[in-house]
C-alpha cells in the first residue's frame, strides 16, 4: 500500500473506538470491508482531486504539448508486449510490398545559412564607386580598370503611407441640362474610409489581433486621429456588405462530404449584468474540395446555434462528444456522426501521471494508427488508396485497442482519469471508427481545432466582444480571414479587393468573389 494512503486509513481508524469493538468476528469483517471500501472511496477523490489540480497549473503556466517523445513510445511499446508477449508489436505497421518495391527518395536537404531575399520584392540598386583620385595605381603608375561587381542585399522597411483621395466630380451644363460625372462606388457611402483603410483594420483586429485601441495610436503616429469608436461604426456596414458572400460561402460548405465543427467560448459585455457572460464562436470547416471555413457565433452554448446553422446539410459531421450533437445523429436528421481521436487520445493523455501502465498501451497504439496517416500523407495517396491502406494497417490495430480497452476496463478505479479515457473511447467507438469507412474522412478533427486557436490568440488581445451584435459581425469578418489564411491569399490584398467591387458586382456571379475562387482568377489576371 502507498505511504500516502495511510493518512486516510489512521483518520478512518480513529474515528472508532476501541472500546466499543464488537467482539463478533463478522462484524469485526464488515467493519474492515467497510473501511477498505472508504479507502477506495477517498482515494479516487483524491486522485480526481489532484488530477484536476494539475490540470489547471499545467493551464496556468503553459499548455502542455500532446506530443510523446521517441523514448515514451519506445516505453510505451514494450508495455504493450509486456501484456502480449506473443505478438510482433511492429508487424502490422510495415509497409505493403508495393511500396516497399517503390525506390526511396533521395530526401531534400534544406539550405543551412542565410536564405535568399524575398525574389518578387521591388529591387532599388545602390552602386557604391571608388572616388575619381582613387582608381589610379599608386604602384604601377596605370589606371585601375573594373573587373567585377561584388553585391550584398539587406531588408528596407518603408512605412505604411496614408493619403487623402479627391474625388472631384466635374459637371457640365447647357441651357435645358447638368450632367456630372460618376464617381467610383465606396464600400461605405459618405465614410471617410475607402476600401485599403477598412482591409486594413479588419485584417489588423482579426487576423493580427490588434485591438482597435491601438489601431488607433498606430494611425496617431502617422498623424492621423481615427477614433476606436469610428473603427468600430465602419464594421457592421462592412459585414453587412459581405453578407451576400458569407452566405455563398456556407452554401459551398454544405456541399462537402464532411463537415467539422466544434466551439469555443468568448466573454461578451452584456448591460444587463455586472459581468461580461461568455458567448460561443463555432467553426465549421469544409473538405478539401470545399476548402470554406465559416464562424458562427451564439450567446449560448445551446442546442438551437449549431441546429439552425446546419438546418438543411446532411452529410459526415466531424465533432467531439458534446452532448448537443446527439440528436443531430439520429437517423431521421441525415447526419452521420465521425469521431475525433485527437479529443480521444487527450483523455488518456491527461490520465498517463496517474496510470501510466494502462494509459501507456494504449497511446502506444494510438501512435501507430497516427504513423499509417502520416504515411498516406507523404506517399500523396489518393481517397480510395488511404481507404485501402487503412483497412490493411489501421482496421487491425483498431480492433486490438478496442480489445485492450475491454481488458482494463475493470482493472482501472472507475471514477479515475484512466477509467474517464476508457469510457469515452467505448462509448463513441462507432464514431471514432467512421475513418475506416471512408478515405475522404480525417482521423481527426484537428482543422476545426487550428481554427479554435486562431480564436483563442486573438481572445488574448481583444478580450471580449461588445454584445451579440458585435459577435455576429465578428464571425463574419473572421470567415473571410481564415478563409484566406487557408487557401493561402494575402487578406488585405482580398479584402481591399472585393470591398471595392463588391457592391457592383453581379449577384449570380459573386462566388467568384470567394477567396478560394478569388485566387484562381486572380492568379489568371496576372499571368
Amino acid at each position: 500500500m502507498e505511504a500516502s494512503l495511510f493518512p486516510i486509513m489512521l483518520e478512518a481508524v480513529l474515528a472508532i473506538d476501541p472500546n466499543d469493538l464488537p467482539k463478533d468476528i463478522d462484524r469485526l469483517h464488515e467493519i474492515v470491508v467497510e473501511l477498505c471500501e472508504r479507502l477506495k472511496h477517498e482515494t479516487s477523490e483524491k486522485d480526481k482531486y489532484r488530477s484536476l489540480l494539475r490540470e489547471l497549473l499545467d493551464a496556468q503556466r503553459n499548455r502542455k504539448s500532446e506530443q510523446l517523445s521517441k523514448d515514451q513510445l519506445a516505453l510505451f511499446e514494450e508495455l504493450w508486449k509486456a501484456r502480449h508477449p506473443e505478438e510482433e508489436s511492429q508487424k502490422d505497421a510495415e509497409p505493403p510490398a508495393e511500396e516497399e518495391a517503390k525506390p526511396e527518395k533521395t530526401p531534400v536537404q534544406k539550405r543551412s545559412g542565410r536564405q535568399p531575399l524575398a525574389r518578387h520584392l521591388v529591387r532599388e540598386r545602390v552602386v557604391h564607386d571608388l572616388a575619381e583620385s582613387e582608381k589610379h595605381c599608386n604602384g604601377c603608375g596605370k589606371d585601375l580598370r573594373l573587373i567585377a561587381e561584388e553585391t550584398s542585399e539587406r531588408y528596407e522597411f518603408i512605412p505604411a503611407v496614408m493619403k487623402v483621395i479627391e474625388d472631384v466630380r466635374l459637371k457640365y451644363a447647357c441651357d435645358c441640362t447638368v450632367k456630372a460625372a460618376d464617381k467610383p462606388v465606396q464600400p461605405i457611402e459618405k465614410s471617410t474610409a475607402g476600401a485599403s483603410v477598412l482591409a486594413q483594420v479588419i485584417v489588423s483586429k482579426f487576423a493580427d489581433h490588434l485591438p482597435l485601441h491601438r489601431q488607433e495610436r498606430i494611425f496617431a503616429r502617422y498623424g492621423v486621429d481615427i477614433s476606436r469608436k469610428t473603427m468600430g461604426g465602419w464594421l457592421p456596414p462592412v459585414t453587412g456588405l459581405l453578407e451576400p458572400l458569407y452566405k455563398v460561402a456556407k452554401k459551398v460548405l454544405f456541399e462537402s462530404k464532411v463537415i467539422g465543427t466544434d466551439d469555443t467560448g468568448v466573454k461578451v459585455l452584456d448591460p444587463k449584468l455586472p459581468f461580461a457572460r461568455t458567448g460561443r464562436i463555432w467553426p465549421y470547416v469544409g473538405d478539401a474540395r470545399h476548402p470554406v471555413l465559416v464562424y458562427d457565433y451564439t450567446p449560448t452554448r445551446g442546442r438551437d446555434g449549431p441546429a439552425k446553422f446546419l438546418e438543411g446539410y446532411s452529410g459526415y459531421l466531424q465533432a467531439d462528444a458534446y452532448s448537443v450533437y446527439d440528436a443531430f445523429f439520429k437517423p431521421a436528421r441525415g447526419l452521420i456522426e465521425v469521431g475525433c481521436w485527437m479529443h480521444a487520445r487527450r483523455y488518456f493523455f491527461k490520465a498517463l501521471d496517474s496510470d501510466q501502465p494502462h494509459m501507456g498501451p494504449a497511446l502506444h497504439l494510438i501512435a501507430r494508427l497516427y504513423a499509417v496517416e502520416d504515411r498516406a500523407k507523404g506517399l500523396g495517396l489518393l481517397s480510395e488508396e488511404r481507404l485501402a491502406l487503412r483497412q490493411q494497417l489501421s482496421a487491425p490495430l483498431m480492433e486490438k485497442l478496442c480489445q485492450y480497452l475491454h481488458e482494463i476496463q475493470e482493472e482501472v478505479l472507475p471514477k479515475s482519469p484512466a477509467a474517464r479515457a476508457v469510457r469515452y473511447a467505448l462509448n463513441q467507438w462507432e464514431a471514432l471508427t467512421r475513418f475506416l469507412e471512408d478515405g475522404d474522412l480525417e482521423i481527426d478533427n484537428g482543422a476545426t481545432e487550428r481554427a479554435n486557436r486562431d480564436i483563442a490568440v486573438g481572445r488574448g488581445n481583444w478580450t471580449f466582444f461588445g454584445s451579440d451584435g458585435g459577435g455576429k459581425t465578428a464571425a463574419v469578418l473572421l470567415s473571410f480571414i481564415a478563409m484566406c489564411k487557408r487557401n493561402a491569399v494575402e487578406p488585405f490584398a482580398w479584402f481591399r479587393d472585393v470591398l471595392s467591387r463588391i457592391a457592383q458586382h453581379p449577384i449570380h456571379r459573386i462566388e467568384e468573389l470567394l477567396p478560394h475562387n478569388w485566387k484562381t482568377l486572380a492568379a489568371a489576371a496576372q499571368a
